[in-house]
Formats: structure tokens, C-alpha cells, sequence
């Protein structure tokens, strides 16, 4: 019988899982829906726990060369008055720095490692799930060719995980009666510009509110011409009706968002200029889904964006992604390659990115903004103090620590997955 595991889907958190089955010498395989990889997206933030994951896997180094790490958070009202900061990663003294990165970029370093350590078969791109059936010796993966829907020969392992996205095909077989995504009110403009750096010149920024409308803003590359510009990652959000057509590749209009951000004019940032000067905008809407009683079902189980797609309020999608990745992977070193690791990797890790997907929801860090924009109304205030006792904010800051799992006294006690 086979003991190697199916990944499907060739994101973040497929390549993790790739790598620390690796690591654990456990064989596997990464089939991926599209013809070829391409690094795509925008900016993502990887905090202390998914970077301590990927320093286990030695990637810091390659994290170094591509991403900028972060040194402080730091929350401004739509006045850009600041409102809370605090530092980031080793600069608030845990044992790993946070990252802010081009997910394309941390795509790429993934994918690379990948195929250096597990071979250049290691990952079959043009394969798009169709389906896959179990029994008591394995399970059988179907394929169908992305170009020209070709039917492709089954894949024959010992368990299937689904690592393929908020559209997962194991998804929708598991649980075809779910429906789309769910839309969160809110819609999101997204770019990334060329940039002197402000602040620290590794601020990630939060400021505004959703009534008035809301910016995050980080710079993910440095050093990027002669110049010393940042290459810097802003997203814009506003409580918007549900677009009619939720396609992740959509350009954005700057007519549509712009003008609510039109007098954010800094000490710290010129943010219309910002915007602006983007290089691409791009338009999606904020979605997530109900979590799930279970994902792990005989020989199937998901993973990462195909298991707990949350809305990005906490800089939490990858980072539990990977953790997920490690989790199993060293519940499928201890427990052997079948169904055994696959109820005790769901047992831990349902529960804990079910508390994830609905803080994220109601009381994300954002939550800092949202309680200072409504005690004041959206007015200047002389001092913050006056508002919100800074240690109020300072608690709900902890408190997103815990529920995502980056605690720093219970981050260093906790033992390695692997």
C-alpha cells in the first residue's frame, strides 16, 4: 500500500505541507490546478508563529532576502492621529521576527524549496480535481487537464488533503450543499506603489474606520531601485453592497474608492498620492465562510484556505495555513500516514481556526480602530487617553495574540510540531 499523501494545490499552505512532509520523510506529491505557477497577489503579513514554522523548515534566510521585517503595528484615526503602537515581532521580544512580504514572493520561495528538496516531479501543475473516492487500502484521486478538460489518469495515495482554496474541489465534495462564499459588507481596493519609507520603514499601518473608510498599508519589499523606495502595500476598505461579480482578478476603479480618502493628507503619508502612484489596482471583495464541523472525513481532509477561509482583518489567513501544514505533518510522523492523523490533526485544529475565523469577524485587531472611531465619533481629540484607556486597547491586542496562537510566553513554551 502507498503512504504517500495527495496534496491538491500548489498556495502557501500545499508547499508547507510539501516541505514538512519532507522534513518528516514522508513521502508526497503536489498537484496543482493551473498550467503554470506565477507569483500572484499582494501583500501579506506572516506573524511570529508561521515565521517560527518556516524557520524550523530554514527558510528564514530566503524570508530575509525577499520580505521586510516588520518593527512595530501602529493604529491612526482617519486624521491620522495615533491612536495605539506597539512593536513586532523580535522587536517585541519574541525569538522570531514578523514579515511583511509579497505573497507572490513567499509563493516563489515555497515552490523553489520545493522542488530543490523533493525533486522537480515534486509538483504537476495542469491538474484540476474532479473528485476523489476512498476505500480501507487508500485513496483515488481524479484529474481532468486545466487547458482542455482531457481526462488524465487517477493518482493512487494513502490520504488526500486539500490545500486548493476558498473554491476547493474536495471542498464542494465534502460539503456540496455549502454554497459561495459569504460577503462581509465590506469591499476592498488593493495596489502596491513604489515608496520612500515612512515611519520606522517597517510600520504596518491601520487608520480610519469602515463608516468612513479604512486603510492598511505596509511595505513588503525593500531597496527596490536606486532611490532606497519600499515597494508598499496599502489595502482600502469600505462598507460597500455585494459586488455582482466576485472575481479575485477584477481591476479596481479609483473613482469608486478614491474619494473617500481624498483629504488623508499626513505629516507621516500622503495617502492619495499614494494610491495614485499604484502600479495596478485590483478589486475584491471581503468574503469568508461559516467554519465546518469537520474537515477530515475517512482518508480527505483540507487545509489552510480550502478549510477556514477567514476575512483578512487579523493578518492570519497564511499564517494559519502553515500552521495547519505543520500540525498534520507531524501528526502523520507520530500517528503514521492514514486516518488516525487526520482525526487528531482536525480534533486541535478545527476547533482553534473556527475561535480564529470568527474573532476575526468581531474583534480583530482593527477592533482597536472601531472602538476609538465610535466613542469619539469620528472627531480630533486632544489626547487618546480621553478616548480609550491605551490599556483597553493594549487587551484587545492581546487578546487577538491568543486566539490566533501567538501568545509570546505561550509561543516560545510551546513544543515543535515536528
Amino acid at each position: 500500500m502507498s503512504n504517500e499523501v495527495i496534496i491538491l494545490g500548489a498556495g502557501i499552505g500545499g508547499l508547507t505541507l510539501a516541505l514538512s512532509l519532507h522534513q518528516a520523510g514522508i513521502p508526497c506529491r503536489v498537484y496543482e490546478a493551473v498550467p503554470e505557477l506565477k507569483p500572484l497577489g499582494v501583500g501579506i503579513n506572516l506573524l511570529p508563529h508561521a515565521v517560527r514554522e518556516l524557520t524550523e523548515l530554514g527558510l528564514l534566510p530566503a524570508l530575509d532576502k525577499v520580505g521586510v521585517r516588520t518593527q512595530e503595528a501602529v493604529f491612526f484615526t482617519e486624521h491620522g492621529q495615533l491612536i495605539f503602537r506597539e512593536a513586532a515581532g523580535q522587536h517585541a521580544g519574541y525569538d522570531w521576527p514578523q514579515f511583511s512580504i509579497h505573497r507572490g514572493d513567499l509563493q516563489t520561495v515555497l515552490y523553489e524549496e520545493t522542488l530543490k528538496r523533493l525533486g522537480p516531479d515534486s509538483v504537476v501543475c495542469n491538474r484540476r480535481c474532479t473528485g476523489a473516492t476512498q476505500d480501507a487500502d487508500g485513496v483515488t484521486v481524479h484529474f481532468a487537464d486545466t487547458t482542455d478538460n482531457a481526462h488524465v489518469p487517477p493518482v493512487r495515495g494513502a490520504v488526500v488533503v486539500g490545500c486548493d482554496g476558498i473554491h476547493s474541489a474536495l471542498r464542494k465534495q465534502l460539503y456540496p450543499n455549502e454554497g459561495a462564499p459569504r460577503y462581509s459588507g465590506i469591499n476592498m481596493w488593493r495596489g502596491t506603489t513604489r515608496w520612500k519609507p515612512f515611519l520606522s520603514g517597517g510600520s504596518m499601518v491601520r487608520a480610519g474606520w469602515l463608516a468612513v473608510g479604512k486603510m492598511v498599508i505596509y511595505p513588503i519589499r525593500d531597496d527596490i531601485d536606486d532611490e532606497g523606495n519600499q515597494l508598499v502595500n496599502w489595502v482600502a476598505e469600505i462598507h460597500a453592497p455585494q459586488p455582482a461579480l466576485r472575481d479575485w482578478s477584477r481591476a479596481g476603479r479609483l473613482e469608486d474608492f478614491l474619494p473617500a480618502f481624498a483629504d488623508w493628507h499626513f505629516d507621516w503619508l500622503d495617502v492619495p498620492a499614494l494610491i495614485r502612484a499604484s502600479d495596478t489596482i485590483l478589486e475584491y471583495p471581503m468574503v469568508d465562510q461559516d467554519p465546518l464541523p469537520r474537515w477530515t472525513h475517512g482518508r480527505l481532509t483540507l487545509l489552510g484556505d480550502a478549510a477556514h477561509p477567514m476575512v483578512p482583518r487579523g493578518s492570519n489567513g497564511a499564517g494559519q495555513a502553515i500552521i495547519d501544514a505543520r500540525f498534520l505533518a507531524g501528526a502523520l510522523k507520530d500517528m503514521g500516514v492514514g486516518p488516525a492523523a487526520l482525526e487528531a490533526y482536525d480534533s486541535v485544529r478545527v476547533k482553534a481556526t473556527t475561535e480564529v475565523v470568527l474573532t476575526n469577524r468581531s474583534n480583530p485587531p482593527d477592533a482597536i480602530l472601531r472602538e476609538v472611531f465610535e466613542r469619539s465619533g469620528g472627531q480630533r481629540f486632544e489626547k487618546i487617553e480621553d478616548v480609550v484607556p491605551t490599556a483597553e486597547l493594549q487587551a484587545i491586542s492581546d487578546n487577538y495574540k491568543r486566539v490566533a496562537g501567538y501568545d509570546p510566553v505561550a509561543l516560545k513554551a510551546r513544543p515543535s510540531f515536528l
